[in-house]
């Protein structure tokens, strides 16, 4: 198996990843109701009708919570990508393996 291959069904080639980030992002569209959307698109329905149903109530760390609702599932996917490979998922990620760790354990996923 080729050191780039993180699954055996998907290549991944970090010498092509800054080129093709653009055109991965079109992979990060989601099908409801026959229209596409972006993963952007998404976020951002969610948190307007995040804030129509606070009927008034006071809300803070908006930010941490927005970060633990993405990043979460992020971590759970690349982690099932990589066949639970920190090493792997840590490259795939852009992050140091260490920290990976930290996420890994602050989500309960290790």
């Amino acid at each position: 198996m080729n050191d780039t291959n993180y699954n055996d069904e998907t290549p991944f080639s970090s010498s092509s990843t800054s080129a093709n980030n653009t055109d991965l992002k079109q992979h990060l569209i989601t099908s409801a109701d026959q229209d596409s959307h972006t993963l952007r698109d998404n976020v951002h329905r969610a948190l307007r009708n995040y804030f129509a149903h606070l009927d008034g109530q006071p809300v803070t760390d908006v930010y941490q919570m927005v970060l633990s609702e993405v990043e979460a599932p992020l971590l759970e996917t690349v982690m099932e990508y990589t066949r639970g490979n920190q090493t792997k998922a840590s490259v795939l990620l852009g992050l140091n393996r260490g920290t990976l760790r930290k996420k890994l354990k602050t989500y309960g996923l290790i």
